[in-house]
């Protein structure tokens, strides 16, 4: 039977039909099995392998110095070493997976969130003192891999120990607005234009290695200057200034050679001859020299590559070995 003008033959529209359905099945399963391909391919890293690369992050990120009070005889990651800074003394906190005191039962989305936003797990405000206005530039899998290595540590029933800040420094209900005028929320972007081992610079000194949070100036309410990154900080640790790290010739890094800086991140040793002292020198120790070589290379090639910032730090202050 036909069908009129214009019409298809009712045979070959059912022949078009199944071709039409035949064709989509073929599809179908070859998609199917490339996927599959790819599911096979894509291996899933054990927790014994997250738990390793979140040692490495752990040393990046300068976890311990902060959170052990070495000084006392202070046990592991329990906290309480007294940070002083222009607005009071902080305390960091105890970063065990003990379940009362520490972080042991916090969630996954908890710790990204206190590391990306600023936020505990019990939804108060965390200070900056807490580098997480660099912590909130690491990339997901990278916090929950460190995440994974914290909880493989001791638990430590030790309470935190409440900070002394002056007012309104310690007023927790204001850091909502405080994060809304500097934290600029991750993770941080790659940059096209880069190389790969430029962008590995970037991520180890912005985020991980959090560098900007001392070698930075920051305002009267304790927001980094980011036009003056990494120029050098007249407050430092809190005790000490710390120097200018972009390459001026004069009053930063610019006469340092590659291997000089290498050799520095490495050992500590500055190309006078000098060894490097207080907390920085806690930093090369627990830090830098824990990278591998490819990562402090990595530091390197980004720092060289910044603009040169003239210091506007004391002669005494600015570090330059050269001079």
């Amino acid at each position: 039977m036909t069908g009129g003008a214009g019409r298809t033959p009712l045979g070959l529209g059912r022949w078009r039909a199944v071709s039409a359905l035949a064709v989509s099945l073929f599809l179908s399963l070859a998609m199917m099995s490339g996927a599959g391909k790819l599911l096979a391919g894509s291996r899933v890293p054990s927790q014994a392998e997250r738990v390793a690369r979140g040692q490495y992050l752990f040393d990046a990120a300068g976890c311990f110095g902060c959170h052990t009070d070495e000084a006392r005889g202070g046990q592991r990651l329990a906290g309480g070493r007294a940070l002083t800074t222009p607005f009071g003394i902080f305390y960091p906190p105890n970063i065990t997976p003990d379940p009362i005191y520490g972080i042991g039962s916090w969630s996954d989305a908890a710790f990204i969130r206190a590391l990306r936003h600023g936020v505990r797990a019990d939804g108060s405000s965390l200070f900056p003192a807490f580098p997480y206005t660099s912590y909130t530039l690491m990339d997901d899998g990278d916090i929950l891999d460190l995440k994974a290595y914290l909880m493989t540590q001791k638990p430590v029933a030790q309470p935190n120990r409440p900070h002394e800040l002056k007012d309104p420094f310690g007023w927790r209900v204001l850091m909502p607005a405080w994060n809304l005028m500097y934290l600029d929320v991750g993770p941080l972007d790659t940059n096209p234009h880069q190389s790969a081992q430029w962008n590995r610079g970037q991520y180890l000194v912005r985020a991980l290695g959090h560098c900007g949070e001392c070698h930075t100036p920051r305002d009267w309410a304790g927001g980094l200057d980011k036009r003056r990154m990494l120029a050098g900080n007249p407050g430092g640790d809190g005790v000490d200034a710390s120097p200018n790290l972009t390459p001026d010739i004069e009053t930063g890094l610019g006469r340092w050679s590659e291997a000089d800086l290498s050799l520095f991140l490495e050992m500590g040793l500055k190309p006078n001859g000098d060894v490097v002292g207080g907390t920085m020198a806690e930093v090369v120790r627990n830090t830098t020299s824990q990278l591998t070589l490819a990562d402090r290379k990595a530091i390197v090639a980004y720092l060289r590559s910044l603009p040169p910032l003239i210091s506007t730090l004391p002669i005494a202050s600015r570090g330059n070995a050269h001079r």
